[in-house]
């Protein structure tokens, strides 16, 4: 696997939580954010994935 293949983190360094503890800045969960470091490239295009979901459903007015 080559360097370009490394999930890297969408963490933006803006970092401001909403009431359900979702982080305004790159949209992973608390618990998503403390995972990352451990989790493996499959686990972390997981959380990417739920990351994209919740900024659209945001952006939608979903959420």
């Amino acid at each position: 696997m080559g360097e370009d293949d490394f999930v890297r983190s969408p963490c933006v360094r803006n970092c401001c939580l909403d009431d359900s503890d979702i982080c305004l800045g790159c949209f992973r969960s608390v618990e998503e954010i403390m995972r990352w470091s451990e989790a493996d490239d499959a686990e972390r295009r997981a959380i990417l994935d739920n990351a994209a979901y919740r900024k659209k459903m945001r952006s939608n007015g979903g959420g």
